[in-house]
């Protein structure tokens, strides 16, 4: 594409939907017709330009052009409780629904490594050595220990907002970091489940399993979901970019990636729960059949509201990203 000849060519109409925008509240029926059909133009010419000689000056023009004119067709549109409440009834539980086939098998994969490493730990004397002296483990998995006090350490709404805070930054970082090819979600995952092996493998060694999952599953459960969810996205979203199917890249990555957005959202709510849990639940005095029993039903009833709403949701057609309305416009392809 010459960029200045499609200037040239197309000047006057941006220069005419620029001068009916002004007086948009004057326009006879005729004009109004003609911004709607200079709004479509404008819109392709954008599109055309994003993808085809990319000039940041005229974009800029451009895009503010097409937005001035979505707003006196389409109206100003702001957010409502009915969008808060189609958010969490449909388009989260959908998009996460559609992604079951990336992060339920992250969840599987990642867990049995977990559960690897700290069997690999807990019967080789000689890697708990390179991880602490002795005396530095028995301090930490003694009864009363570091393990055990971590829980209670800090005031309960402190440590739970602290706990929210690092494990939605962990998610969130899992679902940008899929477009690098998902390397770094791997890593990440990694990480985690590093964390989770040696204090299995530790607390194995020292005969005191049952104490570490009686801390652990109450809010492990919900939370090390939401991480995979956002992994399995993460993962998702960097196949795009390798496999983009009978989309173009731009236009699927586009499309997984505002989804992508709103499961951040969705799973730092998921998140602020499994913080709650692990602030008030896990340190407090309840009987540990009570605390597991409680991290248990919160994981069923996540994964009932991602199978039965986000299911259905999915099912009628719901893919979790924006409406069409809140879409940037798009060049038509041929079939």
């Amino acid at each position: 594409m010459d960029l200045d000849v499609f200037v040239s060519v197309h000047r006057a109409e941006w220069d005419r939907l620029d001068a009916l925008l002004r007086r948009r509240r004057r326009l006879t029926g005729a004009e109004a017709d003609e911004l709607v059909a200079l709004y479509q133009r404008t819109a392709t010419h954008l599109s055309l330009i994003q993808s085809r000689a990319p000039d940041p000056q005229l974009t800029g023009r451009l895009s503010q052009l097409v937005a001035r004119a979505r707003s006196a067709v389409a109206g100003t549109r702001r957010a409502s409780w009915r969008d808060v409440t189609h958010f969490l009834t449909r388009g989260f539980p959908a998009a996460v629904y559609r992604a079951r086939h990336w992060w339920v098998p992250t969840a599987l994969v990642s867990t049995a490594i977990a559960i690897l490493l700290g069997w690999w730990i807990g019967t080789h004397p000689e890697v708990q050595s390179s991880i602490a002296a002795p005396s530095q483990l028995r301090e930490l998995t003694r009864p009363g220990g570091e393990y055990e006090t971590y829980y209670s350490s800090h005031p309960a709404t402190a440590f739970a907002a602290q706990v929210w805070t690092n494990n939605a930054q962990a998610a969130a970082m899992c679902l940008v970091l899929g477009v690098f090819l998902g390397l770094p979600v791997l890593w990440i995952l990694f990480e985690n489940m590093l964390n989770l092996g040696v204090g299995f493998g530790l607390m194995s060694s020292a005969g005191r399993l049952d104490t570490f999952l009686g801390l652990v599953l109450p809010h492990g459960l919900l939370e090390l979901t939401a991480v995979f969810v956002a992994a399995g996205t993460g993962l998702r979203l960097g196949w795009t970019l390798i496999d983009p199917g009978p989309r173009t890249r731009r236009a699927a990555l586009a499309e997984e990636g505002r989804a992508a957005v709103g499961m951040a959202i969705g799973l730092a709510l998921v998140l602020f729960v499994s913080g709650a849990i692990e602030g008030f639940v896990t340190p407090s005095g309840l009987p540990t059949w009570a605390r597991i029993g409680i991290g248990v039903a919160a994981e069923l009833a996540f994964l009932a509201y991602v199978y039965v709403l986000g299911g259905r949701a999915a099912r009628a057609g719901e893919t979790g990203d924006l409406d069409e309305a809140d879409r940037s416009a798009a060049v038509p392809t041929a079939a």
